[in-house]
């Protein structure tokens, strides 16, 4: 039992790292809510609120999590389930006081308060070094330091080739940083100028060149896609498939026929089946579009009853995010738009709960300062545009089984830029 909850106490230093919000205790209910989400998308699994409040320590709780939330932390932490992370840890031995504090930085000041136990000997050798530089020492002159991105073709997967210059840093500790995900760092040599990686799903994202734990230079990278692209999500990597699997001439959509083709079982565990087409419009601004789309989830058995379903309008800031379910499961849902966020377990998101034996209408408008959503041509949410300038740069959808999408249409300024299916 100790040790159990040793490793919980890792698992949570780690998202704790990854997300990068300060000190876990002065998290608000807003930041458990959008962990709920952020677990959600890249899960699929739903812990609730309550539940993430229970572990984090704000409510009195002396027990083990169950087997199903343990996986889910796991897996958003970076390792296959609980297991695979547990195994991780005693793969090297660590005696206590040779185990660092995780540091984390947030507006200027150090985050000392937690203990970040580390899966590998190097890693630990990595921080340790991190936490003796960090300590006391001045901010960089960012200027000293470049750091520039050129993807090596358009679709996924994709490498990217980092091109930097790091030579002025005091310590050996130089990474580059996929994305705001910190289980995507790596060490690399101050001394070199290039470093590769792979990026599995197309989207936005904040590349970053840190040094220790501060960040010295990053920039927005856009992963795009050749046309329309589809995937299979897999804990350790998507399973891709062709456009003729899921491309057809009333819309996209892939059939349980084709799930199964790829060995992935339906039962008792649904896959999330994602599509997405990004970086092939002209960028389109926030204050000023409008979408919309037809979807219909194809598969209601067992542990999919539930229907989950998402658009997601993908940006150069903030998603915007809607949620679809059957009527009975609105309470799981989640809406995001971009700075807005609406729980399921604190309003009612009923209008976003749908009859899927028919094509469901979703559309959204930007007019008068407002983004205003409606399902089935009846309004549902509103929520205001954000006054920074934000782009649409990609489209997405995701059914949790199986599902189907036509009618696309994404207009700005009463012209029509992007049409599909």
């Amino acid at each position: 039992m100790v040790s159990e909850l040793s490793e919980l106490q890792r698992c949570k230093g780690l998202i704790e790292q990854r997300l990068d919000w300060g000190p876990a205790d002065t998290w608000q209910t807003t930041d458990f809510e959008n962990l709920s989400e952020l677990i959600l998308n890249e899960t699929g699994v739903s812990l609730s609120t309550s539940t993430l409040r229970r572990i984090w320590g704000r409510v009195e709780y002396n027990h083990l999590p169950s087997t199903t939330t343990l996986n889910t932390l796991a897996r958003f932490a970076g390792a296959g389930d609980w297991r695979a992370f547990v195994k991780q840890n005693k793969a090297v031995t660590v005696e206590p006081e040779q185990q660092p504090g995780a540091v984390r930085e947030q507006k200027g000041t150090q985050s000392w308060k937690r203990l970040a136990w580390i899966a590998t000997a190097a890693v630990v050798v990595i921080l340790a070094s991190m936490l003796a530089f960090d300590k006391g020492e001045p901010q960089l002159e960012k200027n000293a330091y470049t750091f520039t991105s050129q993807s090596v073709t358009k679709g996924i997967p994709n490498s990217v080739i980092f091109t930097y210059d790091a030579s002025a840093s005091p310590t050996d500790s130089v990474f580059i940083q996929q994305s705001w995900d910190d289980s995507k760092r790596v060490l690399v040599d101050k001394n070199s100028h290039k470093h590769t990686s792979i990026y599995y799903e197309p989207g936005a994202y904040q590349a970053k060149l840190l040094i220790g734990a501060q960040v010295v230079q990053q920039h927005k990278l856009v992963i795009g896609t050749a046309g329309w692209a589809a995937l299979i999500d897999r804990p350790k990597m998507p399973v891709y498939l062709k456009k003729e699997e899921f491309l057809r001439k009333d819309g996209m959509g892939a059939d349980i026929t084709v799930i199964g083709q790829k060995n992935i079982s339906l039962q008792p565990e649904p896959p999330m089946i994602k599509y997405f087409n990004v970086g092939n419009f002209e960028p389109v601004p926030l204050d000023n579009f409008s979408f919309s789309t037809e979807i219909r989830h194809d598969y209601n058995e067992g542990a999919a009853a539930c229907q989950l379903t998402y658009i997601s309008l993908l940006t150069d800031d903030t998603p915007i995010v809607i949620p679809l379910s059957s009527k009975g499961c609105v309470s799981d849902l989640n809406l995001l738009s971009v700075d807005s966020y609406v729980s399921g377990k604190k309003a009612d998101l009923s209008a976003l709960g749908v009859d899927f034996t028919d094509w469901v209408s979703v559309s959204c408008l930007a007019s008068g300062g407002k983004i205003r959503y409606a399902i089935n041509g009846q309004h549902a949410f509103e929520f205001p545009v954000p006054s920074r300038p934000i782009r649409v740069l990609g489209i997405a959808f995701g059914f949790r089984g199986a599902g189907s999408v036509r009618n696309v249409s994404l207009r700005t300024g009463g012209k029509t830029v992007f049409e599909a299916l």
